[in-house]
């Protein structure tokens, strides 16, 4: 009889737990590290139509622009608050020699984009466009120097030409292209992908590259001039320790780059939109091994930088499929569905945890390639749900990271499983507290028990959510609003200390709360 009423007790006590799995616990009044704004960054690379139809169409074109830039992408980008746009690359960073995109464009050298399909490009779009396009956008631009077949010399006159006001030729030549006063550049990237299409360089050798090339960087750019070494190709942990232990002292941030692959490989790597749940699932499951690299990336990193000095900048992220059926293999061009935004919204979640060692991100890329925020088709323009998942974020850009907690069920598939609910939690600058919550499950409702220690809150100022019918749905150009966030109803203040939340499937919720 004791034996019974022992399991008794167990069996309520395992009931009473699993009834409040999905809790959320925040300390309101315990954040201490600042999300950096430029996590939300964006990459554009000369790889297909991303520059070329996607932001620029040229003066003449009949398609509505300002100053040759497409005016309803100028828009979207405005509205999302981009805070870094990389750029001119990406591999393409390692053949261009900027001095051919400069001055009257009747006189630029064409030139062939020897990695992306072997497109013939004009060169109309360079310095000077970019730069001024970061100004309209209200950005900081983030320059990619060409180590792999470039020079030191080719990037001291490139920095100069960009930042300098003294009285030398190459600040003489910016005046006479017609920009009189320097641009404000902020980051500079030493080579790109220099374990791959940078050069096929071993870290050893790209160690000591950079060193040189960081330090005239250094010597024309000012303490002003943030230098990006370049970092590791996913797992690559030695690339890291490498760079750490040889060069840290020369650089202020080192990169990572790592690519989500759904299907079987960089062969096979799976349908934009005609997928079924098992790449749903592996997709997702990923992009989370997101947070395993940068905390072994991290952990090197600390062993040789306990200050966190050297920034880790994640420079190029997300999913990459194969191409639409028809389109140019060497272009990129993939569409983008809730499953994207879902991948998204779960690794933007990552890298605002890691905030104290990541300071910036790129997600590629920005129009018309891989996982972009925009697509264009001629005088047509459509934002995706990547696009409308970084908008509700950019309320996390420079707050401050809530410390939080999240105990939540498993989303199981077989005999594999991932956490079924990924979330953010910060406060702004006006003491307004923002919660990002993704329900990762493609079939299951979610309820979504949020306690707040610290402090109360006295209501829930808004909600919006971004969801689909399917988990491959997508946003066309015949029907742009398939997926479209819209306010969101289902939480409800229970005290001061606490709120129910019950989150649709294959959802993305933000509150606001104060």
């Amino acid at each position: 009889m004791k034996k019974l009423a022992v399991l008794f007790i167990g069996l309520l006590v395992t009931f009473a737990t699993m009834a409040q799995v999905n809790v959320l616990q925040i300390d309101v009044a315990g954040g201490k590290t600042r999300i950096n704004k430029n996590i939300y960054g964006q990459f554009a690379e000369h790889l297909g139509r991303c520059i070329y139809d996607g932001i620029w169409v040229g003066k003449d074109s009949p398609i509505p622009n300002v100053n040759g830039y497409r005016k309803d992408l100028l828009e979207a980008l405005q509205a999302l608050k981009v805070p870094v746009l990389r750029w001119p690359g990406g591999c393409f960073a390692d053949t261009y020699h900027w001095k051919n995109g400069i001055g009257p464009v009747a006189d630029r050298p064409k030139i062939k984009n020897a990695f992306w399909g072997g497109t013939i490009e004009d060169n109309s779009f360079g310095t000077n466009e970019f730069l001024n396009l970061c100004e309209l956008l209200g950005c900081d631009p983030y320059i990619s120097a060409n180590v792999g077949s470039g020079t030191v010399g080719e990037m001291v006159d490139w920095i100069q030409y960009m930042t300098s006001d003294d009285n030398v030729p190459m600040v003489n030549l910016r005046k006479q292209n017609g920009r009189e006063k320097p641009w404000n550049v902020k980051f500079i990237g030493i080579g790109n992908e220099s374990w791959g299409c940078g050069g096929n360089m071993t870290p050893e050798h790209y160690t000591d590259l950079m060193r040189q090339y960081s330090g005239y960087a250094g010597l024309y750019g000012g303490n002003n001039l943030h230098r990006i070494g370049c970092g590791s190709n996913g797992s690559d942990f030695n690339w890291t320790k490498v760079l750490m232990d040889k060069g840290r002292n020369n650089m202020d941030g080192l990169s990572l780059h790592y690519y989500t692959i759904a299907g079987e490989g960089w062969s096979k790597k799976g349908s934009a939109t005609t997928f079924g749940e098992d790449q749903y699932f592996t997709g997702l499951k990923k992009a989370l091994y997101m947070d395993e690299l940068v905390s072994k990336h991290s952990a090197i990193m600390d062993e040789y930088d306990k200050d966190k000095r050297v920034d880790l900048l994640v420079d190029e992220w997300g999913i990459w499929t194969d191409v639409e059926p028809g389109a140019n293999p060497g272009h990129l061009f993939q569409q983008n569905s809730m499953r994207d935004a879902l991948i998204a919204s779960s690794t933007l979640d990552i890298l605002n945890k890691h905030c104290d060692r990541v300071k910036m991100a790129n997600i590629a890329q920005i129009v018309n390639v891989l996982q972009a925020m925009i697509l264009t088709q001629g005088n047509k323009m459509v934002l995706t749900p990547t696009y409308h998942v970084f908008k509700m974020y950019n309320v996390h850009q420079d707050a401050t990271l809530l410390p939080s907690n999240l105990i939540c069920e498993q989303y199981q598939l077989g005999n594999d499983q991932i956490p079924a609910i990924s979330s953010s939690s910060s406060v702004d600058k006006n003491g307004k507290i923002h919660v990002t919550l993704s329900n990762l499950n493609p079939t299951k409702e979610i309820k979504l028990e949020i306690n707040l220690s610290g402090k109360g809150i006295a209501k829930i100022n808004s909600g919006t959510i971004l969801t689909a019918a399917a988990f491959n749905a997508v946003n066309t150009f015949d029907k742009p609003e398939t997926v479209s966030p819209v306010a969101f109803k289902n939480a409800k203040k229970i005290s001061d200390n606490k709120l129910e939340v019950s989150i649709p499937s294959k959802s993305v919720v933000v509150l606001e709360l104060e």
